[in-house]
């Protein structure tokens, strides 16, 4: 399935986390600061990207900004130590597509990594690729090529973000609360939130005209978020 790039400064927790990845029959590429992982990665390509927060050189944060500027749509899943909600969230508000909180299992880092890779595969556990343009006004998403387009401009979308595009569109007008996200997206039967409440704010950005007052991807109070589907007669000013 590809390449990882897994960037840790801690060699304990690298070589943990490499001979895991090796077991589950993925291929890595180690960096042990922010400096050497970024002018690493043109050359390695990777398919994933491991990533401590807390790293020497530059920071994680500063890191997943340069990948994000190379390469939008490879999967990223964050490492941190700091559990707290507002860490987590910087991250997620940077780019990243998951993450893993320390101390963590191994095992689970391995579900998540493959889920990750699946999901930038266009693939669920058992699935074929998706096949087929999803079209709203000016909006498209080639879901086989995992690029979407706003009147013919292409969106630097985040693998996650590009799911959740394709999720919210393929069922339009139907409430999704962050619970049904977190599962049919993430995959995730339990998790935190926030972290779709941050991908929503990410995706508005990049698709609609005004983010504070969105007309695609409403927000219906108390339950979740609603994809409204652009009316004809918007369609034709």
């Amino acid at each position: 399935m590809g390449t990882v790039l897994v960037v840790e400064d801690e060699a304990t927790v690298r070589e943990v986390v490499c001979a895991y990845l090796h077991r589950a029959g993925l291929p890595t590429h180690e960096a042990a600061d922010g400096l050497v992982a970024v002018r690493a990665f043109p050359d390695v390509r990777p398919d994933l990207v491991v990533l401590d927060l807390m790293i020497p050189g530059i920071d994680g944060f500063e890191v997943l900004r340069r990948i994000r500027a190379i390469d939008p749509q490879v999967p990223v899943l964050m490492l941190t130590a700091r559990a707290g909600e507002q860490d987590r969230i910087a991250g997620l508000e940077v780019g990243a597509d998951d993450y893993v909180t320390k101390p963590f299992s191994a095992r689970e880092l391995v579900l998540r990594v493959q889920a990750l890779l699946r999901r930038a595969h266009g693939l669920s556990a058992g699935s074929d690729p998706p096949v087929g343009t999803v079209r709203d006004g000016a909006l498209a998403v080639d879901r086989a090529a995992r690029r979407a387009t706003l009147r013919g401009v292409e969106l630097p979308l985040t693998g996650r973000e590009f799911d959740l595009l394709v999720h919210l569109m393929s069922h339009p007008g139907v409430v999704q609360t962050r619970e049904d996200l977190l599962r049919e997206v993430w995959g995730w039967e339990v998790g935190d939130r926030s972290t779709v409440t941050v991908h929503v704010r990410r995706l508005r950005e990049k698709v609609e005209d005004d983010p504070a007052a969105p007309r695609r991807i409403s927000t219906v109070w108390g339950q979740g978020y609603r994809w409204d589907r652009e009316q004809e007669e918007q369609r034709a000013t």
